[in-house]
């Protein structure tokens, strides 16, 4: 029988999906391939609506990683995992 947990998006694997379909949407918008743009946009919404779905559960003052999970969203341009990194940053 699975946890709860198990059957939830975790934060961690929802930015790496998101990451990857990044990419694969600028690999389709570098070679006009129009199939990996649209699997790369697919990619990105579906890990939003997962990283929303962990975060729902997620208290980032305890759970955090503070600036560094700041600065990686900084990187990927992810906006929740910036705001999450500089909650848990003051903590």
């Amino acid at each position: 029988m699975s946890t709860p947990s198990q059957n939830q998006p975790g934060l961690v694997a929802s930015h790496a999906q998101y990451v990857k379909g990044a990419a694969e949407e600028t690999i389709g918008n570098v070679t006009g391939n129009e199939a990996w743009k649209s699997s790369g946009v697919q990619d990105k919404e579906h890990a939003i609506g997962d990283m929303k779905a962990a975060s729902a559960n997620r208290d980032a003052t305890t759970q955090g990683m503070g600036g560094i999970e700041e600065k990686a969203g900084n990187l990927v341009g992810c906006e929740g995992m910036q705001k999450e990194g500089a909650e848990s940053k003051k903590q």
